[in-house]
Formats: C-alpha cells, sequence, structure tokens
C-alpha cells in the first residue's frame, strides 16, 4: 500500500482481472452458480490482503471482470497463478493507473531517444 497525496490517506493498487472460462470451470459453475464463484474470489483476494470492488459476469471475449484492490504486484501475480493454474479459468490482469499516478508519470522529465533516431 502506498502513502495517498493527503496525509493520512492509504491508497492500494487496483488491478482489472479477466478471466475466460474452461470447459471444466463452466461445468463448476453450472453446479454451484455465480454468487459461490464470486464469494471464493472474494474469499482468494482477502487472504491475500485485498478486497474485491466489483464482479461481473459477461458475455464476449472474456466470462469475467473484476476489479480488485490489492497490496502490491506480487499479491495480483498470484491471483492470477492461482486461478489460471486451478485448470478452471485462464486470467489476464491488468494494473490500473489513477489519475494521479499519470499525472506522476507525465511530470518525469529524461531524455528518450526513439528508434532509428
Amino acid at each position: 500500500m502506498k502513502q495517498g497525496p493527503t496525509e493520512g490517506v492509504i491508497e492500494v493498487s487496483k488491478y482489472l482481472v479477466r478471466a475466460t472460462y474452461t470447459a471444466e470451470g463452466v461445468r463448476g459453475l453450472q453446479k454451484k452458480g455465480g454468487t459461490a464463484r464470486v464469494e471464493a474470489v472474494r474469499n482468494a483476494v482477502a487472504k491475500l490482503g485485498g478486497e474485491v470492488e466489483s464482479f461481473y459476469f459477461a458475455f464476449g471475449d472474456y466470462d469475467t471482470y473484476v476489479v480488485v484492490d490489492l497490496p502490491d504486484n506480487a499479491s495480483a501475480a498470484s491471483l492470477g497463478l492461482a486461478v489460471s493454474g486451478s485448470g478452471g479459468a485462464r486470467t489476464g490482469t491488468v494494473v490500473l493507473l489513477t489519475p494521479a499516478e499519470v499525472d506522476e508519470a507525465v511530470s518525469k522529465e529524461f531524455d528518450y531517444r526513439a528508434p532509428g533516431d
């Protein structure tokens, strides 16, 4: 967790975890339902010191979109590896940045030479 710009405010890292169920994962979902899946994810995230902000099932390329707060990138990687390693789903994790983090990024000055320059 990072100390935020306001004294006493702690910001956590946010991640978007997208998952696509395998045939095995779909069978498990059909057997126990969506609410049980959400609770399983909430429990796993809590054990990593985080919290689920939102969880949605969807049509399309991904079956679920989950926004989680986690202490660090290692925790996010651990979650993705555990879910993908279970065989029930394939995951992809996106690190989400706050507007303040983007402000900090664009304020950094350094020299960069484009390829071919």
